[in-house]
């Protein structure tokens, strides 16, 4: 049994950093790497594109709205397809331009915050975000919360798929992110976080927070670089994972 760990990185902006970023790559197998719109620089992406092409991880490109004040995780209303699919293929672009500086190549796109959110559920925003990355290379994986209009999109446009499931968010009994408005819908414990990411992992399904278990595919777990605590979490979540037998390797190396 394989599973990628990914997580989001480059995610800080000039002077100001966001989380540790070279631990992460010693962890991590995927990296989402933010491409100047709601964090990141061309400086930071190059940074963080060559620590992991050094460290054998894969990259991929991490667009969203373009909203520095709020990383991303407000919504942008009123955008038209066109718009949306645009946003997306200019972030790509940048990071695969930066990433060929460093030797190092962009497999996957795994969009942000509000911009993920919206297209779960917007079907016009998902198809816009699959067009836009089929339109750049339609080789590119989609990284896609599974029983989303994201999912749906992306199977439409005939992108090969990557399910992702988080390690350190609670769900709804809908398999949709609770809000990080919820009280508990960030998850913190370590040593708890490990234990539910293999039983995940082992069982094919994640726990709601009512307790309610939901069947879903899995090929990557996400541990955002931004929550608190993050090295620790990745280090026992990918200890527990091998020490259950559960090989971490990026995805992109097993299709």
């Amino acid at each position: 049994m394989t599973v990628d760990l990914n997580s989001d990185l480059g995610e800080g902006f000039g002077a100001w950093n966001m989380g540790n970023d070279e631990a992460m790559l010693g962890l991590a197998s995927s990296v989402n790497v933010a491409c100047g719109f709601h964090a990141g620089d061309s400086d930071i992406m190059l940074k963080t594109a060559t620590l992991a092409k050094e460290r054998g991880v894969s990259i991929g490109a991490h667009p969203g709205y373009r909203d520095l004040h709020g990383f991303g995780r407000r919504p942008v209303p009123g955008l038209t397809k066109s718009e949306i699919e645009t946003m997306v293929a200019y972030q790509i672009g940048a990071l695969q331009a930066v990433a060929a500086l460093a030797g190092h190549k962009v497999t996957h796109v795994k969009a942000h915050g509000a911009l993920s959110n919206v297209g779960c559920v917007d079907d016009m925003t998902a198809r816009a975000i699959a067009a836009a990355i089929k339109a750049v290379d339609p080789k590119l994986y989609f990284v896609v919360l599974p029983n989303t209009a994201l999912e749906r999109a992306g199977e439409a446009a005939g992108l090969n798929l990557i399910s992702e499931v988080f390690a350190d968010r609670a769900y709804e009994d809908d398999a949709q992110l609770m809000s990080r408005s919820k009280p508990g819908s960030v998850l913190h414990d370590a040593p708890q976080i490990a234990q539910r990411v293999v039983r995940m992992v082992q069982d094919g399904a994640i726990t709601a927070a009512s307790g309610k278990i939901i069947k879903v595919k899995i090929d990557t777990v996400c541990i955002h670089g931004d929550t608190p605590g993050a090295v620790d979490i990745a280090r026992q979540v990918r200890a527990e994972l091998e020490y259950s037998g559960i090989k971490v390797a990026p995805f992109s190396s097993r299709r």
